[in-house]
């Protein structure tokens, strides 16, 4: 019974060290992309930075986004998404989250960079003297020594290897921690100071109050749309072909059967078209068995190798668990059409008030969130439940997307599975 959980705290441990080796790289890559913006800034004066800002702050802004989903898949909270970068240099230059980025790949690489770097730095240097004094201490010369301890000897060379050991140790220990000191500082960097958090949530509220409005008001017009030129219609010829038949009733029997088989074949395509419709608004699987199932119920539907892993405590509220769906629902269609391959990883989690649902596929990648009406209209509907979604994305593959909503359980009773959903024949 306790060795499952020190293991789970084992494994957690050495991911957060990879991760942590992995930020520490990646901030390489961020202190290229501050210093090509700081580059096209210096420039401006005489004129050359002009046609240099502009893709120079996409290019850091790519760069910030791929840091968020990271933070987002490795932490379960990600810094807020900022506005869209304006068009001109002069507004650029206005924009406050261009700046937070700017500062952002100034000072992670000094700051951040250098907390993640520890426990990778112990883990290492203690491996080498687990592994290498023991054995090679002989051949390094009399000037060898392990951090404090002069290797000149077996009963030396042992102790510098346990020395390791807890240098290493170390640096799993702290890994966790680390990892979320440094995400903490990294969102700080990114999300700005309280005030600029507190109009950008205003701007946030008062955008997804609008989306709410034209959403209801499109859903509103759809539904009157199809009942009209489905249901409805059909629905007026019945009533027409019912007084038909009843004016050949006595005069022509087999003709008057003949159309009230018309009838009835034409009752059950309007009462599909109803079922249809229904579907499309809430599916009774959603309303029925809850989220887990209303995604598997897609993944069996898909061609696609999906699994779907759940751990959600109960039913969720209606409205989180529609959006949840019908985005889940768009991920896959969209994986479908543009991955390349055929295996979808789903995962759908519920922390710290959080419903976070994670669809990754093993694809070519490249996908582009700003453009697609599908993933725009994802995103609306989530923005409309102050919810949000992450693309990553990279050349090659994987793609993961990342959506969170605010969520609080409506049942206490806990939904906790995993299901294969093989591919549709």
């Amino acid at each position: 019974m306790t060795m499952r959980p020190q293991s789970a705290r084992f494994r957690a441990a050495l991911l957060a060290l990879g991760r942590c080796q992995l930020a520490s790289l990646r901030a390489l890559a961020t202190s290229l992309r501050g210093l090509a913006a700081g580059g096209a800034l210096t420039l401006l004066p005489v004129g050359l930075g002009l046609p240099l800002l502009p893709p120079a702050a996409r290019l850091l802004r790519r760069g910030a986004d791929r840091e968020r989903a990271l933070l987002a898949r490795w932490t379960g909270r990600a810094p807020a998404a900022p506005e869209p970068l304006p068009a001109g240099v002069v507004a650029l230059l206005g924009a406050p989250g261009f700046r937070r980025e700017l500062a952002w790949s100034w000072l992670a690489p000094w700051t951040g960079c250098l907390l993640v770097a520890v426990p990778p730095t112990l883990a290492g240097y203690g491996l080498a003297g687990a592994f290498v004094q023991p054995f090679l201490w002989r051949l390094l010369g009399p000037g060898n020594w392990y951090a404090f301890v002069p290797v000149d000897s077996a009963v030396n060379a042992l102790a510098a290897a346990l020395l390791g050991l807890g240098f290493a140790a170390a640096g799993l220990w702290l890994s966790p921690p680390v990892l979320a000191r440094y995400a903490a500082w990294t969102a700080r960097l990114l999300d700005g100071p309280a005030q600029a958090r507190l109009e950008r949530r205003i701007d946030q509220l008062t955008d997804s109050r609008a989306v709410v409005l034209d959403t209801q008001a499109a859903e509103l017009r759809r539904i009157e749309r199809d009942l009209h030129d489905g249901a409805q219609a059909r629905l007026v010829a019945l009533g027409l072909t019912l007084d038909r038949a009843e004016q050949l009733l006595d005069e022509d029997p087999a003709t008057a059967r003949r159309l009230l088989g018309e009838v009835r074949a034409t009752s059950e395509r309007a009462l599909q078209e109803l079922r249809d419709l229904v579907h499309g608004v809430l599916p009774p699987v959603l309303a029925d068995r809850g989220l887990p199932d209303a995604v598997r119920s897609l993944a069996l539907d898909s061609f696609l190798d999906v699994e779907v892993t759940a751990d959600l405590p109960g039913r969720l509220p209606a409205p989180v668990e529609g959006a949840a769906y019908f985005a889940v629902a768009e991920l896959l269609a969209n994986a479908g059409k543009h991955s390349g391959r055929r295996r979808v990883d789903v995962e759908l989690r519920c922390t710290d008030g959080l419903l976070r649902a994670v669809v990754r596929d093993d694809g070519r990648g490249g996908a582009d969130p700003g453009r697609g009406s599908g993933l725009t209209g994802v995103r609306r509907r989530l923005a409309a439940l102050d919810g949000t979604l992450a693309l990553d994305s990279p050349p090659g593959g994987p793609t993961t997307a990342t959506l969170e909503l605010p969520c609080a359980s409506s049942s206490p009773k806990t939904s906790s599975s995993s299901a294969t959903a093989s591919p549709a024949p």
